[in-house]
């Protein structure tokens, strides 16, 4: 230390005990009197003299996000020529407000020259947010230090400044095709230290499926960026992957956050006395920090997004955009009659995979078909989304005889080519042969060939009847039990074509079949939903979620989900007489499950809520509709 560092510290120690015996003692606790649920703010203890053996309050109805952080803050006065000075100790923290009431916080206690002082104790009252649930935006803190008793004269600046922390959106193509896959980043510029970035209100995405690309307590990924001359800190606080369902400008609005900065504290007084301005202009004596609450917004950003080109489109195209393989897979070409086959069609690559939601599969007539298991492997990345979607038919051949299946074909538009390509699996030869017996009855109960059951069927023991007598002469031949027994087993093989012709066009109108099945898809989703939620598989349940509203809803209405935004599901519901109450429950559901699934806060409670939520609106949508 130099001999100036050493006359600085001694006059230090000197004015300290000086004042401190000088004065009397105060030590004071201040605190925001009224607060919404979920904001943040500071606890601020001061005493005029150098404390010691500090002990802060129990905070058993806040969350403790910081402190106790200590700092002291000095001013001078001059009066005719005679200078003095005072020093205040500061003990912050920075705590949040959970739950609804009026709570006390008790005093606080601290130790100098050998006794113990207590502080006030404080009374904050918690309210609920008029806001919809979202925090309110505070401004940033000004000064958390307020003067104790007067004794403090002008203790510096402590406003952190626009530019010194900010935030900004960045979007990787802000021109995408639909369905092309973009990345939205929000990065936080910094030229002070921060801490304790919240979230306070995430950015919505109509128009976009969207997929979280950070993980849970990540760390942020920091670099060093200059800009107009100013050395920045960047991290990337979150990404987005975006995909466009519609065409057109979409507008993605800004992600509210707020963040703690520590500020130096800057001292410029002017005491009239050259030693004093020197000694506390000094770097070694202005070096305590301040916490200043800052609330960051993002700017928002503008997208336009091109349609599809309409030339060249296959007309199996359902909606898939990106650089995708495809492959089948038939576990046995031979086989007896009742016995289960297996068809797996594969989709690989990178781009909108997790909105190809079936294949186009056609099968023999005699073949009893299920709906899929549908397995997904999503991989995210910081630049998309890849991985493959599976999905697994189980058919039953009814009938001995030789059948194919025609080659499956899935089409997608290749963002590398720029046009549309169409893959084709081959055509497969069945040969079914007869089969022994005891397989006369095949019962179904789930998705794959172990769920399948053989009800076998034994011989009835032969029942002995009276024997029935008649009348000699009377002839059973032209009798009206004799033309009704012709009569009615023509009448019944009539009504049987009827009703195999209504059953084999049924099953062709594929928008019928899958309007029938919506609600049976939707709540094997909410199942599997269900299941993730027990297991607290926070990913894997919003994305079941997602796909049992946004698939129930292409289902039942016969949109496809390409088409799907939450103007077409308005439409689609008002066209089927819905009342407005279901219709508005059903938007509310859908906002409320993206905004659940980034927003912070309990998350067992908010899925537990939202799982409530679709199963309600999708039942009483089902009562609507009958």
């Amino acid at each position: 230390m130099s001999i100036k560092g050493i006359t600085v510290l001694l006059v230090l120690i000197f004015f300290t005990c000086w004042s401190g015996s000088a004065q009397d003692i105060e030590f004071t606790g201040t605190a925001k009197p009224d607060v919404v649920i979920g904001e943040t703010f500071t606890l601020t203890y001061t005493i005029n003299a150098q404390g010691q053996q500090f002990k802060g309050p129990a905070l058993n109805n806040f969350n403790l996000l910081s402190g106790p952080n200590t700092s002291t803050t000095s001013s001078i006065r001059s009066v005719n020529g005679r200078t003095s000075m005072s020093i205040i100790y500061t003990f912050v923290y920075l705590i949040q407000a959970v739950k609804e009431g009026t709570f006390e916080i008790p005093k606080a206690s601290v130790t100098v020259d050998h006794k113990v002082y207590q502080s006030n104790s404080l009374t904050i009252k918690v309210v609920r947010n008029s806001g919809g649930g979202q925090l309110q935006n505070q401004p940033p803190v000004q000064n958390p230090y307020p003067p104790s008793g007067g004794s403090r004269q002008n203790p510096g600046s402590v406003q952190a400044g626009s530019n010194d922390v900010f935030l900004k959106a960045f979007i990787s193509n802000a021109s995408p095709l639909q369905g092309e896959g973009i990345v939205i980043t929000y990065k936080i510029y910094t030229k002070v230290p921060i801490q304790q970035i919240t979230i306070n209100k995430i950015s919505s995405f109509p128009g976009f499926w969207s997929q979280s690309l950070s993980k849970e307590n990540e760390k942020f990924n920091q670099y060093n960026q200059t800009i107009d001359g100013q050395q920045y800190v960047v991290a990337d606080i979150r990404k987005i992957a975006l995909f466009p369902l519609k065409s057109g400008k979409l507008i993605v609005d800004p992600l509210e956050v707020e963040c703690v900065a520590q500020i130096k504290r800057q001292s410029k007084q002017k005491t009239g006395d050259p030693f004093f301005d020197d000694f506390f202009n000094d770097p070694f004596f202005n070096n305590s920090m301040a916490s200043v609450e800052k609330s960051l917004k993002s700017n928002p950003v503008i997208i336009n997004v091109r349609p599809l080109p309409t030339n060249d489109k296959p007309s199996d195209f359902s909606g898939a955009v990106g650089v995708f393989s495809f492959k089948t897979e038939l576990d046995k070409t031979r086989l007896n009659a009742n016995e289960p086959l297996n068809l797996k069609c594969t989709v690989t690559g990178e781009g909108n995979i997790q909105l190809i939601d079936k294949m186009n599969v056609t099968f023999p007539p005699d073949f009893d078909s299920y709906d899929p298991k549908v397995t997904s492997d999503i991989k995210t990345t910081a630049n998309g989304i890849n991985g493959s979607q599976t999905f697994e038919y189980l058919v039953i051949p009814r009938k001995p005889g030789k059948f194919s299946i025609k080659p499956i074909t899935f089409s997608y538009y290749d963002l590398t080519k720029k046009k549309y390509i169409s893959l084709a699996s081959p055509a497969y030869s069945i040969e079914v042969e007869k089969g022994n017996g005891e397989q006369s009855v095949v019962t179904y109960s789930g998705q794959t060939k172990e769920d399948i059951k053989y009800i076998g069927s034994d011989i009835h023991f032969i029942k002995n009847q009276p024997m029935q007598l008649h009348i000699l002469g009377s002839l059973f031949f032209g009798s009206l039990p004799f033309y009704l027994l012709i009569l009615i087993p023509l009448l019944l093989f009539i009504l049987l074509v009827a009703y195999w012709k209504h059953q084999v066009a049924r099953h062709s109108n594929a928008m019928l079949m899958r309007n029938k099945k919506a609600t049976k898809v939707a709540k094997r989703r909410l199942k599997k939903a269900h299941d993730s939620l027990k297991a607290n598989k926070e990913e894997e349940f919003y994305e079941d979620i997602s796909q049992a509203l946004w698939g129930y809803l292409s289902d039942k209405f016969s949109i496809p989900l390409a088409e799907l935004s939450m103007d077409s599901v308005s439409e689609a519901l008002i066209n089927k007489n819905v009342r407005e109450e279901i219709i508005d429950q059903f938007k509310s559901t859908l906002n409320n499950t993206e905004f659940a699934r980034f927003a912070p806060g309990e998350k067992s409670m908010m899925m537990e809520k939202i799982y409530n939520e679709a199963l309600n609106v999708i039942s009483k949508n089902e009562r609507e509709l009958r």
